[in-house]
């Protein structure tokens, strides 16, 4: 029974993993080329316009879905509940967006908000459908759906934006694209997982639900506003070219690091869930992720900061080098992931949302000050507040699985500085690189190449845990545990 829960785990992790990989490479080479076809203007107003629709979202995708992952005794019913009950609460949301659209438009003086609010907030109906679908995938540990959802969904909306953008269709490509995505992602699922609602809906099941989930609602409507409200202030007090290069500075990033997050923590939940009851197990798996995924983000955090310049004068052009400052930033911003992540994880996978909810109520008040404070002086001191606010959160979050699961937080940081400490020196040899006399093109490689050695050499010679166990899965082996670094 072990080893079969064990290699559910694995699979769920590869298969996630590759559909992760698979979205990013389609959509790394599709926005690179939106980027050149489109001008930073037209990137600010949609951004602006994907704030609102990421803040309806929550309300629809947010709190139940987990719900139905954690709940341990789970049949049709609780499934046609949500759904329907999410149907409800997407329509009056759209009706809302649909209404405001005027007066947002107007607030932000950008005329073409209006109808482009209008049409994107459809999405919200067809993200009710889909949060269920990805609920009932993740419990049943069947990601490879979600591989080929997350492919041709990512592939035609690609294909769709790159149309509309080179005949001039401007904001509307984009637009389109992210319309296309979430219809197609939909549609794949619809027509691969078995599932079906039944024409039944019960208060009394969503309620038993809706006990666990309005706290993750809250806890994300939080979370995403605080994260959006830096978009709003920048797209009010500033231009929308600061905003976009904001955005653009964020994006490669957190392309990078959600994709490897969401894939570990979209198997890990479900998996931790099934061992709520046994704190030993559930802190051994928190520390294989804090350890696993520091290991692969850390390097590609510091090593995209250093070939940031080169890499985004050849990709995007000299006209996005603004957001340069930016992706650096937010590099070491994401960098924290892995720790918030495991712990909230593990926090949730236990039922305890009341804790997840106190938690997030803290971080966001910390950071609503730090944001305040830094307003006044432009968008760049307001990406290096949001730094300074994950690095108090990786305390914050790990203070209840001290008690929880005897989790510690210098053990927390034994797990999470070994990777950081090795990535920052792969950067400090790979930088001189970047000061040869050679073509933009030549540095990248160079510096890519010298920095997969060096951390691969240095992570050999210091026998690094999670280097151990990766090692193990791809040969089978039982995991031999080295010392930290």
């Amino acid at each position: 029974m072990k080893n079969t829960f064990k290699s559910e785990v694995i699979s769920g992790l590869l298969w996630k993993f590759g559909e992760r990989i698979t979205a990013q490479m389609i959509s790394f080479m599709v926005s690179i080329i939106l980027a050149r076809l489109l001008s930073p203007s037209d990137y600010g107003a949609v951004a602006l316009v994907m704030v609102f629709i990421t803040l309806a979202n929550v309300f629809v995708s947010s709190g139940f879905g987990n719900a139905l992952i954690q709940k341990q005794d789970i049949d049709n019913l609780d499934y046609s509940s949500v759904l329907y009950i999410s149907l409800g609460i997407s329509a009056i949301i759209y009706a809302v967006v649909f209404l405001a659209a005027p007066w947002i438009a107007g607030f932000y003086r950008i005329p073409v908000m209006c109808p482009t609010l209008r049409v994107l907030g459809i999405r919200l109906i067809v993200a009710a459908v889909n949060s269920v679908q990805q609920a009932y995938v993740s419990r049943n540990m069947m990601f490879q759906r979600f591989f080929w959802s997350t492919l041709f969904g990512t592939l035609f909306s690609g294909i769709v934006g790159i149309a509309m953008a080179y005949h001039g269709a401007g904001v509307w490509a984009l637009v389109a694209q992210y319309m296309v995505n979430t219809c197609t992602d939909t549609l794949v699922l619809w027509s691969t997982v078995r599932w079906r609602p039944d024409l039944a809906c019960s208060l009394e099941r969503a309620k038993s639900l809706i006990s666990y989930g309005w706290k993750l609602l809250v806890s994300a409507l939080l979370d995403t506003g605080y994260t959006q409200l830096r978009s709003l202030i920048i797209g009010k007090l500033y231009t929308s070219d600061d905003l976009a290069f904001y955005n653009q500075g964020d994006k490669y990033p957190n392309l990078i690091v959600v994709n490897i997050n969401s894939s570990i923590s979209s198997v890990l939940f479900p998996a931790l869930a099934k061992s709520q009851s046994e704190p030993q197990r559930i802190k051994e798996m928190t520390r294989r992720s804090i350890q696993v995924s520091s290991f692969i983000m850390w390097p590609l955090m510091i090593g995209l900061g250093v070939v940031a310049e080169p890499l985004i004068r050849i990709v995007l052009t000299d006209k996005w080098l603004p957001c340069v400052p930016f992706l650096r930033i937010f590099c070491f911003s994401y960098g924290l992931w892995p720790i918030h992540t495991a712990n909230l994880q593990a926090i949730n996978a236990m039922g305890r949302s009341d804790l997840f909810l106190k938690l997030e109520v803290i971080k966001k008040g910390l950071g609503l000050v730090i944001l305040l404070l830094s307003v006044p002086f432009g968008p760049l001191a307001i990406a290096w507040g949001l730094v300074s606010v994950g690095i108090f959160s990786t305390f914050i979050n790990a203070m209840p699985n001290m008690k929880l699961l005897d989790y510690s937080y210098k053990e927390q940081l034994s797990d999470l500085l070994p990777p950081l400490s090795l990535s920052v020196v792969m950067g400090l040899v790979i930088y001189p690189l970047g000061l040869l006399d050679l073509a933009d093109f030549w540095i990248i490689v160079l510096q890519v190449l010298c920095g997969c050695i060096s951390y691969l050499l240095f992570s050999v010679i210091t026998r690094q845990r999670a280097l151990c166990f990766i090692l193990s899965l791809l040969t089978k082996k039982r995991p031999y545990e080295g010392k930290h670094l």
